[in-house]
């Protein structure tokens, strides 16, 4: 992605970017397997910048271009996820979207090789045995790191209900977690991770960010790994918190939702909002109701703790963003989206109505192979 900084503050000027995380898997075993850098290598004669190892050999990440265009954008996630599936199958491969994988063997998967990933490795030691994981990342353009902190500052009260919305990793070492998201609960464990801080300035952003080093607890810009941070490479606001979900026409509704709510709190910004307080004990327990149920769960109400169903959160939230999502032209495919999603249920609940009454996990790795590079009816 190649964003250069602008900040005019109109709305349709509001680049965004998305990088999704696949796994690669072997049709016969259904088991991950090693084999990014020859999978990469040939996609990206195709794709060049847009496809990249990540920090395991078992995975693959592609990104988009920037755009302000979310048509535009998941037809660039369709052509990159063809390409890639296309690319592994002459390694015998396939790709799958998912938050973590079906089957066992994904246990201390093989870590690319490099002085950073050592130095990762000596840091975070048993941590990385649990790196088969896989998720979303969007991108808003804004002008300036500080207005990215204050924006995230809006946004936080938002990422229990973008777990929920995108849960899409229920299996673990072949078996049901129980949860909807797997993939947030080992992630919670790194020491920088999980919502960020409600930062006041650039300057406490760097305070804590120096602490933090000091601590030991990062090895890198790179490894500050909370769920919305200024990027480390572009002029954006990332917010990182959603599993990868199976379908891309999934990741399209979830980046025009960011866009949406960082358009929002921009503005809130603009007139001196600070943001909600949020306590955070609710953060954890919101964070620990939308990883176990997802969008067919209920999420806690600030302050009260009173729950409510996910889908009547979405349902508000929605309705709010409305006259964002209509200054864009995004509203009409949110909607339509948004249906879809309730009509056929999280990412979660169909890799396990995927397996059937028998459980087959087998034939959930077959699912996710097949709707990974689904085509047709994308912007439906």
């Amino acid at each position: 992605m190649q964003f250069q900084v602008g900040g005019d503050g109109v709305v349709s000027g509001r680049r965004l970017g998305v990088e999704e995380e696949f796994l690669l898997v072997d049709p016969v075993s259904r088991r991950v397997v090693p084999g990014a850098e020859s999978v990469v290598g040939r996609a990206a004669a195709r794709l060049g910048s847009r496809v990249s190892g990540e920090i395991t050999t078992l995975h693959v990440e592609t990104k988009t271009d920037p755009t302000s265009s979310v048509r535009g954008l998941v037809d660039q996630l369709a052509e990159a996820r063809r390409v890639v599936a296309e690319c592994a199958a002459v390694d015998g491969l396939g790709i799958v979207a998912t938050g973590t994988p079906v089957l066992p063997g994904a246990t201390a998967p093989p870590v690319t090789q490099g002085p950073r990933q050592e130095r990762g490795t000596a840091t975070f030691r048993g941590l990385h045995d649990e790196l088969a994981i896989c998720a979303v990342h969007v991108h808003v353009e804004l002008p300036d790191r500080e207005q990215a902190l204050l924006v995230s500052n809006h946004l936080r009260a938002h990422l229990p209900l973008l777990i929920a919305l995108t849960a899409n990793s229920p299996y673990w070492e072949g078996r049901d977690s129980g949860y909807a998201s797997w993939r947030s609960v080992i992630w919670s464990r790194w020491p920088v991770a999980g919502p960020p801080p409600r930062f006041t300035s650039v300057a406490h952003y760097e305070r804590v960010v120096e602490m933090l080093s000091a601590a030991g607890a990062v090895v890198d810009p790179g490894t500050l790994f909370w769920d919305i941070r200024p990027s480390v490479t572009h002029p954006t606001l990332e917010v990182r918190v959603m599993d990868v979900p199976v379908s891309v026409w999934e990741s399209g509704l979830v980046a025009a939702l960011v866009r949406a709510l960082v358009v929002r709190a921009s503005a809130a910004v603009e007139r001196g909002d600070p943001g909600p307080e949020l306590p955070g004990e609710w953060l954890r327990a919101a964070y620990w109701r939308a990883a176990r149920d997802g969008l067919e769960g209920a999420l806690p109400q600030v302050g009260t703790g009173r729950l409510r169903p996910a889908r009547e959160v979405l349902g508000e939230v929605v309705a709010g963003l409305g006259p964002v999502l209509r200054a864009v032209g995004d509203e009409e495919l949110v909607r339509g989206w948004v249906g879809r999603l309730l009509a056929g249920g999280g990412g979660a609940v169909r890799q396990r109505a995927a397996a059937g009454r028998r459980g087959r996990l087998a034939d959930v790795v077959d699912f996710l192979v097949a709707e990974t590079v689904v085509q047709e009816r994308q912007l439906a």
